[in-house]
């Protein structure tokens, strides 16, 4: 019934796939595996010597990346695309939706702003979108072998049917076939897999070739016996059961465990503490952290009190002014500046610098209808929303007057992005932190983020500037010679290559617990 088995197909063995060819994972819900078992399978089909690329026509999230061309993509299909070999490319993600309230969202098209618009009006506007979204995968079909397109959420969410495209809606205009993925992780995989079955209309139903049940923890054996009988009632075959993992991949799916566990297999010698907040964006920037043989990194979550870090990091938020407002309310700007008066290291990042500065100021009402608030005045920075977002990837180094834990870091050269509304102008109680040498492949000469007079409360608008091990490294072990402990050397050289075999790891596992005979005759067989 099942086949376990880890094979490397080429083309003499397949008699050759024939160009253009797409298959389709779509889930029983959110945070059932769609992302990671879409990232699997392109790199499978890579080590298998095809060009392939992800595909999601639409990507509802917060967390977000800049192309070198300076357009704004989901981070779920960039690291598709690092699975895939690719450089991430705007049409893997042609829609994305940033909520910037429960009722709204940023609606970005194709890279860039579009406008906001609640939920009636996006579900009215999406048929004008249909034509765009096939031109783009047609583009893709014709450049690629094979398009592996990601769905979102549920196809089984009825009251979405009309208009839908991204899961059904899309399988039609790509004439894909489907694989329903359900995570047997949270409990009732079986009832949610035939839910689904039982919601899809006739020629729905017919697009659905194969199930993955994903995150499967014990006995095969003993699951069995429901796999038969699930596929006496769906009449499609499960092609494989996945175990549960714990690969360090990106995972921007908010319920992901991850914000709920703490590196408790560290030593903890050194602690770094993230506010996890309501409209917390980008939380990516701090996965290279769980690579770091002494870091204990914790989320803190609503409700939760700030511990005892060294490191205290405020990220990126897609509503900077009311995440504040969250911050003082619940009591944890009290607990930042007690950290602060204790010496500890104070970190932000894009709207987590912005809250450090002293003031900030919305007069276009571009965030929410607060013209001006009051920062926690960490930094001697004042910041203003404008309306142009800036995107850019860019290069920069420490500032020679890198000074307290950032002390020894001159000259280091960090790479990330910046996606941002506001822009911040620096007092005369700041230094800066970075001078950009690179936008969008431009050389440039501009002085970036800051860093107190003191050296413990840092400000940048550079996502990812902790993935660049020199400094994140460095970093920790000033903080090491401060604690009285000793330098030490991180396993991982480069994030860029520890990616590279977590995604192998990926791979070699979906591979092994995967009937890839079937997954093949999928993609040659007609819908």
């Amino acid at each position: 019934m099942l086949k376990f088995k880890c094979v490397f197909y080429n083309e003499e063995l397949l008699g050759g796939l024939k160009m253009g060819k797409s298959i389709m994972f779509q889930g029983t819900a959110s945070g059932v595996g769609k992302s990671l078992i879409t990232a699997a399978f392109c790199r499978i089909f890579k080590q298998d010597g095809y060009k392939v690329v992800p595909f999601k026509s639409q990507n509802m999230a917060l967390n977000s990346f800049i192309t070198k061309e300076g357009l704004e993509m989901g981070r779920a299909q960039v690291f598709q695309a690092e699975a895939a070999g690719l450089e991430p490319d705007v049409r893997m993600n042609p829609i994305l939706l940033k909520p910037t309230t429960d009722k709204k969202a940023q609606i970005i098209l194709n890279g860039k702003v579009y406008e906001n618009m609640d939920a009636q009006e996006y579900h009215k506007f999406k048929p004008q979108l249909e034509n765009m979204l096939k031109g783009i995968y047609e583009d893709l079909l014709r450049e690629y072998d094979i398009v592996v397109l990601e769905g979102a959420g549920s196809p089984a969410e009825i009251n979405l049917r009309e208009n839908d495209i991204v899961n059904m809606g899309m399988a039609k205009i790509s004439n894909s076939p489907v694989i329903l993925i359900g995570d047997i992780d949270r409990g009732g995989v079986f009832a949610s897999l035939v839910g689904t079955m039982m919601l899809l209309t006739e020629e729905e139903k017919e697009r659905v070739k194969g199930v993955i049940i994903n995150k499967f923890r014990g006995d095969i054996k003993i699951l069995e016996p429901g796999i038969k009988m699930l596929e006496d009632i769906i009449k499609i075959p499960v092609l494989g059961v996945v175990p549960y993992s714990n690969l360090k991949i990106e995972d921007e799916d908010s319920l992901s465990e991850r914000f709920r566990r703490r590196n408790l297999k560290n030593k903890g010698e050194v602690t770094v503490e993230v506010l996890y907040l309501p409209h917390v964006s980008n939380f990516t920037d701090f996965n290279v952290f769980e690579t770091q043989e002494d870091v204990n990194l914790r989320y803190v979550m609503r409700g939760e009190a700030i511990g005892d870090p060294d490191i205290l990091i405020i990220p990126g938020s897609k509503n900077t002014i009311e995440d504040l407002i969250y911050i003082r309310e619940s009591g944890l700007e009290r607990q930042i500046n007690e950290l602060h008066k204790r010496g500890k290291l104070i970190f932000g990042i894009c709207g987590g610098y912005q809250m450090l500065g002293k003031k900030l100021y919305d007069p276009e009402g571009i965030e929410c209808g607060i013209k001006e608030i009051n920062g926690i005045g960490l930094l001697d920075i004042e910041t203003t929303f404008e309306g142009e977002k800036v995107t850019t990837q860019v290069e920069a180094v420490i500032q020679n007057n890198a000074r307290g834990y950032l002390s020894g870091l001159e000259g280091i050269k960090v790479e990330g992005y910046e996606i941002h509304m506001g822009r911040s102008t620096i007092g005369n109680g700041s230094r800066y932190l970075n001078k950009i040498i690179k936008r969008m492949e431009k050389k440039e000469d501009i002085l970036e983020g800051v860093i107190n007079l003191e050296g413990n409360v840092v400000g940048t608008y550079i996502h990812g500037i902790f993935d660049n091990i020199n400094f994140t490294r460095s970093l920790l072990n000033n903080i090491r010679k401060m604690k009285g402990l000793e330098e030490i050397e991180s396993s991982v050289k480069s994030f860029k290559e520890f990616k590279e075999k977590e995604y192998d790891k990926l791979a070699n596992i979906v591979r092994a617990s995967i009937d890839m005979d079937k997954i093949y005759e999928i993609l040659e067989s007609n819908v």
